[in-house]
């Protein structure tokens, strides 16, 4: 048991997820992934699961409850006996049974100045969680992850890990790192997965597409899955209308002196998105507080690449200022979205600009259009309008 391999961090968070009044079962993704771990379903590309979603919509919720389910380093059955997974009949053959290395990407050392001082906290961590497991393995201090990893694989039986990487992409916000380091990190990431026989399977999410990052076939053995061009996987992410109903009949069953929400604005605030097959989603994060805090509000907290996002609308493109007034009316606009966008302040034309405003959850997109999503979102367009207009800038 370690910081990372087979740790008890994910399973705590789990727990605290699992006791809420409004958590939502989604167990049913383990039916696509635990497959994967058979041997007559194995495939090398198949093995490799990338999941692309906008900050808030449940993937490190669901990170954690992976890694909780296949963990050997905690026995999660109390919780999981009472979910759907339980239902399956290779269940009890995978609880519990496998080694997971759990690592999430933004988290970073105290006062990060570095990539060195970044990867390294990483390296060094899982580094000493192999050599505490596998004494046998002959680990040194100068190993590579990859080199000893492959030395347990080797020397201790053909030990497997399965890798449950949350936020990979964190990096590539962040100003410590140039762009040569970043492209450090991608080789990083494929030289520890890509074809190694230690990889029992690796899940990985993020908030932008791998091919923004993967100039080459670095990363390429990753089956990406998004909200735009894939289906599968999508009702994982976000809160289906179904979903929904049943959080909302648990809220009217709370002992709550003056309700303050009716379920028609639940989705008037909080609906608006759709996946590739159609469905309606909400975003969960924004949905429970507001059933928790009995009050509709804006619960999306603007930080990090959002905000370059909008100064660069507002800044720098007309047309796109002017598309933006049509979208604060109500009217969706036509665009090309490709969800290969690059990150914000690279943005040059129109289209790159909504695409990566498709891609962090600001916009959907549908028929060809693009149009904001609900009134929580509609008020942060509406407030940034307003700010441009006292700076003399026409919107509509």
């Amino acid at each position: 048991m370690g910081v990372y391999l087979n740790g008890t961090s994910a399973y705590g968070l789990f727990q605290e997820d699992y006791s809420m009044t409004y958590y939502i079962d989604k167990t049913k993704i383990l039916e696509e992934l635990a497959p994967l771990l058979e041997r007559k379903n194995r495939s090398k590309g198949l093995k490799y699961v990338a999941i692309t979603r906008p900050r808030r919509f449940g993937k490190t919720v669901m990170a954690n409850m992976i890694a909780s389910y296949f963990g050997k380093g905690v026995d999660s059955h109390k919780e999981f006996d009472t979910l759907a997974v339980s239902s399956y009949p290779w269940y009890k053959t995978h609880l519990n049974q496998h080694n997971v290395i759990h690592i999430s990407f933004n988290k970073g050392p105290a006062n990060c100045q570095s990539y060195e001082q970044y990867i390294g906290r990483f390296e060094k961590g899982l580094l000493a969680d192999l050599t505490r497991a596998y004494p046998l393995a002959e680990i040194e201090k100068s190993d590579a992850l990859w080199d000893a990893l492959t030395k347990v694989y080797e020397y201790c039986g053909g030990e497997k890990f399965i890798f449950v990487l949350d936020e990979w992409d964190y990096i590539y916000h962040q100003d410590f790192a140039n762009d040569r380091e970043k492209d450090r990190f991608t080789k990083f990431l494929s030289n520890l997965l890509k074809d190694n026989a230690y990889v029992e399977m690796a899940y990985m999410t993020g908030i932008l597409p791998i091919a923004k990052y993967s100039s080459g076939s670095e990363l390429n053995m990753f089956c990406e899955y998004t909200m735009v061009t894939e289906e599968k996987y999508s009702e994982y992410f976000g809160f289906t209308d179904r979903e929904v109903d049943e959080l909302y009949d648990r809220y009217l069953k709370q002992d709550i002196p003056e309700r303050k929400i009716t379920r028609d604005q639940l989705r008037a605030w909080y609906d608006g998105y759709h996946t590739k097959s159609g469905e309606r989603v909400y975003n969960p994060r924004s949905v429970v507080l507001a059933l928790e805090n009995n009050n509709l509000g804006n619960y999306w907290t603007s930080s990090g690449p959002y905000d370059e996002l909008f100064y660069y609308i507002g800044a720098n493109v007309d047309s796109v200022r002017e598309d933006v007034g049509l979208l604060i009316s109500q009217i969706p606009v036509p665009a090309k979205v490709r969800e290969y966008a690059a990150t914000s302040m690279e943005l040059k034309t129109r289209d790159e600009i909504f695409s990566a405003m498709v891609v962090y959850g600001f916009l959907n997109y549908e028929n060809g259009c693009v149009s904001i999503p609900n009134r929580e979102l509609m008020e942060i367009f509406e407030e940034m309008a307003q700010s441009q207009n006292t700076q003399g800038a026409s919107w509509r």
